[in-house]
Protein backbone atom coordinates (compact mmCIF):
# COMPACT_ATOMS: atom_id res chain seq x y z
CA UNK A 1 0.00 0.00 0.00
CA UNK A 2 1.56 3.27 -1.08
CA UNK A 3 2.98 5.31 2.23
CA UNK A 4 1.36 8.42 0.67
CA UNK A 5 -2.57 7.18 0.70
CA UNK A 6 -5.24 9.29 1.98
CA UNK A 7 -5.16 6.45 5.46
CA UNK A 8 -1.64 5.71 5.40
CA UNK A 9 -0.82 6.80 9.09
CA UNK A 10 -4.36 5.29 10.38
CA UNK A 11 -4.98 2.26 12.57
CA UNK A 12 -8.50 0.87 11.87
CA UNK A 13 -10.22 -2.06 13.89
CA UNK A 14 -13.58 -3.00 12.41
CA UNK A 15 -15.45 -5.49 14.37
CA UNK A 16 -17.30 -7.76 12.50
CA UNK A 17 -15.21 -7.59 9.79
CA UNK A 18 -14.65 -11.08 8.51
CA UNK A 19 -18.03 -11.01 6.07
CA UNK A 20 -20.68 -8.82 4.85
CA UNK A 21 -21.28 -5.15 5.50
CA UNK A 22 -18.03 -5.31 8.01
CA UNK A 23 -15.47 -7.22 5.39
CA UNK A 24 -16.70 -4.61 3.24
CA UNK A 25 -15.96 -1.24 4.97
CA UNK A 26 -12.73 -2.97 5.80
CA UNK A 27 -11.24 -3.37 2.46
CA UNK A 28 -12.61 0.08 1.42
CA UNK A 29 -10.45 1.45 4.78
CA UNK A 30 -7.46 -0.55 3.83
CA UNK A 31 -7.46 0.70 0.19
CA UNK A 32 -7.09 4.06 1.37
CA UNK A 33 -4.26 2.73 3.09
CA UNK A 34 -5.07 2.37 6.48
CA UNK A 35 -3.46 -0.82 8.85
CA UNK A 36 -6.51 -3.18 9.92
CA UNK A 37 -7.39 -5.36 12.24
CA UNK A 38 -10.31 -7.46 12.43
CA UNK A 39 -12.47 -8.94 14.81
CA UNK A 40 -14.80 -11.87 14.40
CA UNK A 41 -15.98 -14.61 16.78
CA UNK A 42 -13.99 -17.27 15.22
CA UNK A 43 -10.11 -16.77 14.35
CA UNK A 44 -10.72 -18.99 11.32
CA UNK A 45 -12.96 -16.47 10.07
CA UNK A 46 -11.20 -13.67 11.19
CA UNK A 47 -8.15 -15.24 9.97
CA UNK A 48 -9.79 -16.24 6.27
CA UNK A 49 -10.73 -12.24 6.01
CA UNK A 50 -7.36 -11.09 6.94
CA UNK A 51 -5.72 -13.59 3.98
CA UNK A 52 -8.14 -12.15 1.53
CA UNK A 53 -7.65 -8.48 2.13
CA UNK A 54 -3.32 -9.37 2.33
CA UNK A 55 -3.61 -11.05 -1.01
CA UNK A 56 -4.95 -7.41 -2.10
CA UNK A 57 -2.12 -5.85 -1.06
CA UNK A 58 -3.68 -4.29 2.45
CA UNK A 59 -2.07 -4.91 5.93
CA UNK A 60 -4.95 -6.70 7.65
CA UNK A 61 -5.03 -8.40 11.04
CA UNK A 62 -7.46 -10.63 12.05
CA UNK A 63 -8.54 -11.62 15.95
CA UNK A 64 -11.44 -13.49 17.58
CA UNK A 65 -12.79 -11.68 20.02
CA UNK A 66 -16.82 -12.06 21.22
CA UNK A 67 -17.85 -8.65 21.80
CA UNK A 68 -20.24 -9.11 24.37
CA UNK A 69 -17.47 -10.68 26.72
CA UNK A 70 -15.63 -7.48 28.58
CA UNK A 71 -11.92 -9.99 28.98
CA UNK A 72 -12.28 -10.64 25.12
CA UNK A 73 -12.12 -7.13 23.91
CA UNK A 74 -9.80 -5.80 26.29
CA UNK A 75 -7.42 -9.20 25.46
CA UNK A 76 -8.32 -8.14 21.38
CA UNK A 77 -7.54 -4.23 22.04
CA UNK A 78 -4.53 -4.97 23.78
CA UNK A 79 -3.20 -7.04 21.09
CA UNK A 80 -3.71 -4.44 18.44
CA UNK A 81 -2.15 -2.21 20.30
CA UNK A 82 0.82 -4.23 20.78
CA UNK A 83 1.16 -5.51 17.49
CA UNK A 84 0.08 -2.41 15.32
CA UNK A 85 -0.32 0.86 17.90
CA UNK A 86 -3.12 3.46 18.90
CA UNK A 87 -5.85 3.14 16.77
CA UNK A 88 -6.94 6.11 15.08
CA UNK A 89 -10.20 4.69 13.92
CA UNK A 90 -13.11 2.21 15.44
CA UNK A 91 -16.14 0.69 13.34
CA UNK A 92 -18.53 -0.98 15.24
CA UNK A 93 -20.23 -2.70 13.19
CA UNK A 94 -20.74 -6.01 14.77
CA UNK A 95 -24.36 -7.10 15.01
CA UNK A 96 -27.40 -9.73 15.34
CA UNK A 97 -30.73 -10.16 15.21
CA UNK A 98 -33.31 -11.79 16.25
CA UNK A 99 -36.63 -11.59 15.00
CA UNK A 100 -40.47 -12.44 17.24
CA UNK A 101 -42.73 -10.15 19.18
CA UNK A 102 -41.49 -8.61 22.32
CA UNK A 103 -43.75 -10.49 24.40
CA UNK A 104 -42.57 -14.02 22.82
CA UNK A 105 -38.94 -13.81 22.19
CA UNK A 106 -36.58 -15.79 25.05
CA UNK A 107 -34.55 -14.06 27.37
CA UNK A 108 -31.05 -15.52 25.80
CA UNK A 109 -32.33 -13.88 22.18
CA UNK A 110 -33.27 -10.79 23.66
CA UNK A 111 -29.28 -10.45 25.46
CA UNK A 112 -27.46 -12.02 22.87
CA UNK A 113 -28.99 -8.90 20.56
CA UNK A 114 -28.51 -6.00 23.26
CA UNK A 115 -25.11 -7.36 24.40
CA UNK A 116 -24.02 -7.94 20.41
CA UNK A 117 -25.57 -5.02 19.13
CA UNK A 118 -25.51 -2.06 22.20
CA UNK A 119 -22.82 -3.64 25.18
CA UNK A 120 -20.32 -4.61 22.26
CA UNK A 121 -20.29 -1.26 20.99
CA UNK A 122 -19.73 0.53 24.56
CA UNK A 123 -17.09 -2.05 25.31
CA UNK A 124 -14.71 -1.89 22.18
CA UNK A 125 -14.97 1.87 22.58
CA UNK A 126 -14.48 1.76 26.15
CA UNK A 127 -11.21 0.16 25.38
CA UNK A 128 -9.96 2.13 22.29
CA UNK A 129 -11.75 5.85 23.15
CA UNK A 130 -8.22 6.26 25.51
CA UNK A 131 -5.72 5.56 22.70
CA UNK A 132 -7.26 8.02 20.63
CA UNK A 133 -7.56 10.47 23.85
CA UNK A 134 -3.86 10.15 23.75
CA UNK A 135 -3.37 11.30 19.95
CA UNK A 136 -6.33 14.05 20.70
CA UNK A 137 -7.83 12.33 17.49
CA UNK A 138 -9.61 9.91 16.47
CA UNK A 139 -13.05 8.47 14.25
CA UNK A 140 -15.25 5.89 16.06
CA UNK A 141 -18.15 4.96 14.00
CA UNK A 142 -20.98 2.92 15.03
CA UNK A 143 -23.05 0.95 12.42
CA UNK A 144 -26.73 1.39 13.42
CA UNK A 145 -30.04 1.13 11.21
CA UNK A 146 -33.02 2.54 10.31
CA UNK A 147 -34.95 0.22 12.56
CA UNK A 148 -33.32 2.38 15.20
CA UNK A 149 -35.82 5.02 13.68
CA UNK A 150 -38.64 3.07 12.38
CA UNK A 151 -40.68 0.51 14.57
CA UNK A 152 -41.38 -2.65 13.10
CA UNK A 153 -43.61 -6.30 14.04
CA UNK A 154 -41.25 -8.79 15.73
CA UNK A 155 -38.25 -6.09 15.88
CA UNK A 156 -38.36 -5.89 19.59
CA UNK A 157 -34.68 -6.34 20.33
CA UNK A 158 -33.16 -5.47 17.08
CA UNK A 159 -34.94 -2.03 17.70
CA UNK A 160 -33.97 -1.98 21.25
CA UNK A 161 -30.47 -2.01 19.87
CA UNK A 162 -30.31 0.06 17.65
CA UNK A 163 -32.42 2.61 19.21
CA UNK A 164 -30.10 2.55 22.61
CA UNK A 165 -26.91 2.64 19.84
CA UNK A 166 -28.33 5.72 18.97
CA UNK A 167 -28.31 7.07 22.33
CA UNK A 168 -25.00 5.94 22.90
CA UNK A 169 -23.14 7.39 19.91
CA UNK A 170 -25.32 11.20 20.27
CA UNK A 171 -23.47 10.73 24.15
CA UNK A 172 -20.20 9.98 23.17
CA UNK A 173 -19.81 12.52 20.59
CA UNK A 174 -20.19 14.74 22.99
CA UNK A 175 -17.98 13.26 25.85
CA UNK A 176 -14.92 12.99 22.96
CA UNK A 177 -15.64 15.68 21.05
CA UNK A 178 -13.01 17.89 22.60
CA UNK A 179 -10.15 15.49 22.51
CA UNK A 180 -10.71 16.01 18.73
CA UNK A 181 -12.63 12.25 18.16
CA UNK A 182 -15.15 12.50 16.30
CA UNK A 183 -17.90 9.85 16.77
CA UNK A 184 -20.82 8.99 14.02
CA UNK A 185 -23.63 6.95 13.34
CA UNK A 186 -24.30 4.73 10.44
CA UNK A 187 -28.37 4.05 9.75
CA UNK A 188 -28.37 2.08 6.91
CA UNK A 189 -31.93 0.73 5.27
CA UNK A 190 -32.07 -3.02 4.06
CA UNK A 191 -28.80 -4.42 3.08
CA UNK A 192 -28.35 -7.38 0.40
CA UNK A 193 -25.75 -9.36 1.85
CA UNK A 194 -25.34 -13.52 1.46
CA UNK A 195 -25.81 -13.67 5.19
CA UNK A 196 -28.63 -11.74 5.80
CA UNK A 197 -30.88 -12.70 2.73
CA UNK A 198 -34.62 -10.59 2.86
CA UNK A 199 -37.08 -12.83 1.24
CA UNK A 200 -39.75 -11.14 -1.40
CA UNK A 201 -37.16 -8.52 -1.81
CA UNK A 202 -35.51 -7.32 -5.15
CA UNK A 203 -31.73 -7.98 -4.00
CA UNK A 204 -30.77 -5.51 -6.82
CA UNK A 205 -32.71 -2.59 -5.51
CA UNK A 206 -31.19 -2.94 -2.07
CA UNK A 207 -28.57 -1.74 -1.00
CA UNK A 208 -25.13 -3.19 -1.03
CA UNK A 209 -22.34 -3.36 1.48
CA UNK A 210 -19.70 -1.47 -0.57
CA UNK A 211 -22.84 1.38 -0.30
CA UNK A 212 -22.11 1.71 3.82
CA UNK A 213 -18.18 1.62 2.78
CA UNK A 214 -18.73 4.15 0.73
CA UNK A 215 -20.14 6.33 3.93
CA UNK A 216 -17.88 5.32 6.36
CA UNK A 217 -14.81 6.06 3.86
CA UNK A 218 -16.78 9.58 3.21
CA UNK A 219 -16.71 10.15 7.23
CA UNK A 220 -13.20 9.31 7.80
CA UNK A 221 -11.87 11.61 4.88
CA UNK A 222 -13.18 14.96 6.30
CA UNK A 223 -11.49 17.79 7.04
CA UNK A 224 -10.69 18.88 10.35
CA UNK A 225 -13.06 21.44 11.48
CA UNK A 226 -15.72 18.95 10.05
CA UNK A 227 -18.22 16.57 12.05
CA UNK A 228 -20.99 14.74 10.30
CA UNK A 229 -22.54 12.96 13.16
CA UNK A 230 -25.53 11.06 11.69
CA UNK A 231 -25.95 9.47 7.71
CA UNK A 232 -29.39 7.56 6.94
CA UNK A 233 -28.99 5.90 4.13
CA UNK A 234 -31.52 4.49 1.65
CA UNK A 235 -31.77 2.52 -1.56
CA UNK A 236 -33.40 4.86 -4.65
CA UNK A 237 -36.12 2.71 -4.96
CA UNK A 238 -38.04 0.49 -2.36
CA UNK A 239 -37.17 -3.03 -2.68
Amino acid sequence: MQSNAALSHEIAIVTGGSRGIGLAIARSLGRLGARLALCATTAESASRAASALQAEGISALGLAADVREPIAVRHFASAVQSKLGDASILVNNAGVGVFHPAHQIEEADWDRVLDTNLKGAWLMSREVAPQMIRQKRGHIIHIASLAGKNTFTGGGAYCASKWGLRGLAGCMAEDLRGYGIRVSLVCPGTVHTEFSPHAGKNPERMLQPGDVAHVVEMLVLQAPQSFISEVDLRPTQKP
